[in-house]
């Protein structure tokens, strides 16, 4: 898009404010620079640098200068002459000017070479022209089947060579151009309107009336320069957006125009060439405009179909946006909810059972051959439950078991189950380990000293529990499928249930096995 804005590098910077133009259709907060080149007489060239941005000056001439030689075989050297803020229309712009020195990356090539002298640029200029008339003879050789024959020297004119011709008078009627530019605006230097286009009337209301003034009814919002001629003139070649005012438009929407300014010296008039700004159906139906208001040969009526095109794959990438960001946020939610899920079932058995049976394997049973195992119950249970509330009973139970079930984490032991009052409990299973025996006994201490600080709902004073540890070994596995359990079988457990039972209120009843 660069390349094509332009076959100098003065048109390339008289072009950029149109490029940036375009731009701002899709960037509206865009607050772009203004670029204009002024050719001295001496030949030099100035350039304008106009921005509302203060202190971004300094880069222009690192850009320009990649530009030249990118793009047009040329080095420039650039420095300030001016530099100043200046106000134009409602704000303060920083205006700086460059001068701009243009030596071609040949010639400087040259001048290194020592090879600058005249007589030497006249004989590379012969050999040049020479090496191209050779090309054109060629062409003209192939193209010599033509019914009529020109020399070389026409061919070369013709390519070399473009006289623009104007006709003697315009053949146009003023019906005809009023309907061809129905979006124009004819004004002299005082700013009065002497001319307008027809379908302009049609939105702006009393443009055409005696006397009106173009300031009056419109405003400048791009390039950010007064509304005087002087200041027109000076951004002649950049691209005016103009706005009608809304005092004036008073119910009539506000309409955007952006085109060109001519100045046409033998009249002293400028003319506004200009198309609605608009970006798509929406505001072409905010203004109350149709495309067959604009004339067929105005772009403008593809830019708004295809923008519109453009707004559409926009709003479907978005929506598809926010549907990731659901996914994303149920995504989340989802990984909430399987933490949640993964911590019960990993309360319920051994984690890695638990994944073996997520990933749908079968758990084999295991036979362990040393482990220890606890049993508890409370002193007078069933005397309790006769005297109190059920509620008070799940309370009580609650509290207790809350209390145990911490402190397995402590110890890393394994809690098999609970029946009623019964706590069960077993160290060196499902993760053999040698100290699977003081593991359970200090669990065993940790739970006598936890106990006390359970009241009995009767008396109100603290609960007793017997507590009974065997070693030996065990088969264990996982027995059903609607609720799975770990469970373990053997000779230790019936042993283990027996110390407990066998056991005295308050103390830890070890067999002669778990003692050693």
């Amino acid at each position: 898009m660069l390349r094509t804005l332009g076959g100098s590098l003065m048109e390339f910077i008289e072009n950029l404010d149109a490029l940036h133009s375009y731009l701002a259709l899709s960037y509206q907060e865009m607050k772009a620079p203004s670029f204009r080149v002024e050719r001295r007489e001496d030949g030099e060239m100035w350039l304008h640098y106009y921005s509302e941005r203060r202190g971004l000056c300094h880069i222009v001439p690192g850009i320009i200068q990649a530009v030249a030689k990118d793009f047009f075989d040329t080095e420039v050297e650039m420095e300030i002459l001016k530099q100043s803020e200046e106000d134009e229309g409602m704000e303060r712009i920083e205006h700086v000017v460059f001068l701009v020195v243009q030596k071609r990356l040949q010639e400087r090539w040259r001048d290194r070479q020592g090879r600058n002298t005249r007589s030497e640029e006249i004989k590379l200029d012969k050999q040049e022209i020479e090496k191209y008339l050779n090309k054109m003879k060629q062409k003209y050789q192939a193209l010599s089947h033509c019914a009529v024959k020109k020399s070389h020297w026409d061919i070369l004119r013709r390519v070399v060579t473009f006289d623009q011709v104007y006709p003697e008078r315009l053949w146009m009627d003023t019906k005809t151009f009023c309907d061809a530019f129905p979006f124009h605006i004819v004004f002299d230097e005082e700013l009065k309107v002497k001319q307008a286009g027809v379908n302009i009337q049609k939105h702006v209301p009393g443009l055409q009336a005696m006397n009106i003034r173009f300031d009056d009814y419109f405003t400048i919002t791009h390039p950010a320069v007064s509304f005087t001629i002087s200041s027109i003139r000076k951004f002649i070649n950049s691209q005016f957006v103009l706005k009608t005012r809304t005092e004036v438009m008073q119910t009539q929407p506000i309409l955007k125009l952006r085109g060109q300014m001519l100045w046409m010296g033998s009249i002293q008039c400028m003319i506004y060439l200009c198309s609605p700004q608009l970006h798509c159906l929406q505001e072409l139906e905010e203004v109350g405009m149709y495309i067959a208001d604009i004339a067929q040969h105005d772009t403008t009526r593809d830019l708004i179909l295809l923008n519109q095109q453009r707004l559409a794959e926009i709003e479907l990438s978005n929506q598809l946006e926010r549907k990731k960001e659901e996914l994303r946020i149920l995504s989340k939610n989802l990984e909430v909810e399987k933490q949640k899920t993964e911590a019960l079932l990993y309360a319920m058995l051994p984690k890695h059972v638990a994944n073996q049976l997520k990933e749908g394997k079968q758990v084999e049973a295991g036979e362990f051959e040393d482990c220890t195992i606890l049993f508890s119950d409370v002193v007078t249970f069933t005397n309790i439950c006769a005297a109190c509330e059920p509620i008070q009973i799940v309370h009580m139970l609650n509290s207790m078991y809350s209390r145990f079930d911490r402190i397995t984490t402590v110890h890393d032991v394994y809690k098999v189950e609970t029946i009623g009052d019964a706590y069960m409990v077993v160290g060196g299973v499902p993760i053999p380990v040698a100290s699977h025996a003081e593991r359970v006994a200090n669990f065993a201490l940790g739970m006598r000293m936890a106990a006390r600080s359970v009241k009995n709902p009767v008396t109100g004073d603290p609960i007793q529990i017997r507590v009974g540890i065997h070693s030996g070994p065990v088969l264990a596995g996982v027995v059903g499928e609607k609720m799975p359990r770990y469970c373990l079988f053997g000779d230790t457990v019936n042993t283990a249930s027996r110390m407990e039972s066998h056991g005295v209120p308050g103390k830890i009843h070890l067999s002669p096995t778990a003692n050693r």
